[in-house]
């Protein structure tokens, strides 16, 4: 007789899979976060303070980082049913489901938000604002934040004749963003996939019940 697809065993199965690709995946975001705070790999704008606020907050580190790390273990132990989890009841096993998916979700929506705020508000750099109507010539800030009418996203001439100093500040800032933005978006569909497996691993025990 064939043995029915929905058993608990599949279902750790999938949870090893998916905490190990959440644990990658949080590596990846910590990592980007961290080349933010050095442009151009230089550690001397750090230093000075000259690096832009989304950066500083982090997010990679600690909410697509180490929230998404937490969780991508403790889902990972419930499919290796290691320590305390070796023989965790049903109820222990969908309240450590619920607290790691909210844990996970947490982490990578924040970091989701905070990408897309940086993306938007362009990078923080040091730019001629002469250009701007300024008294002053030169100074550190947000060029494209009030540069409505035109989207420096779109627009790559803008990339290299505005932000002066780092001199590929605009880059720099949009590919690890954009990197932080899709890895939390990964994240987010890898916790919904999580849900669902948890969801048809309870339905599986309750029918061997």
């Amino acid at each position: 007789m064939l043995s029915s697809p929905c058993t608990p065993a599949s279902s750790r199965t999938c949870s090893r899979i998916l905490g190990l690709s959440l644990g990658t995946a949080a590596l990846f975001a910590a990592g980007a976060n961290m080349a933010l705070l050095f442009p151009n790999w230089d550690v001397t704008y750090l230093l000075r303070g000259l690096i832009g606020k989304h950066a500083m907050l982090g997010t990679g580190l600690w909410g697509g980082g180490l929230m998404v790390l937490t969780a991508a273990i403790l889902i990972s132990l419930m499919g290796w049913r290691y320590g305390c989890f070796s023989k965790s009841g049903l109820c222990r096993s969908v309240l450590t489901a619920l607290l790691s998916s909210g844990l996970a979700l947490l982490g990578a929506l924040i970091c989701f938000v905070t990408s897309g705020a940086a993306l938007k508000d362009g990078p923080f750099c040091m730019f001629d604002t002469s250009s701007f109507n300024q008294t002053q010539a030169w100074k550190y800030g947000y060029p494209f934040k009030d540069l409505h009418s035109r989207n420096y996203l779109y627009d790559r001439l803008l990339w290299n004749s505005v932000c002066l100093e780092p001199s590929t500040a605009v880059v720099w800032h949009v590919s690890l963003f954009s990197a932080l933005l899709c890895i939390s978006l990964l994240q987010l569909l890898l916790v919904v996939a999580h849900v669902i497996n948890s969801l048809l691993g309870l339905f599986c025990s309750l029918c061997e019940k």
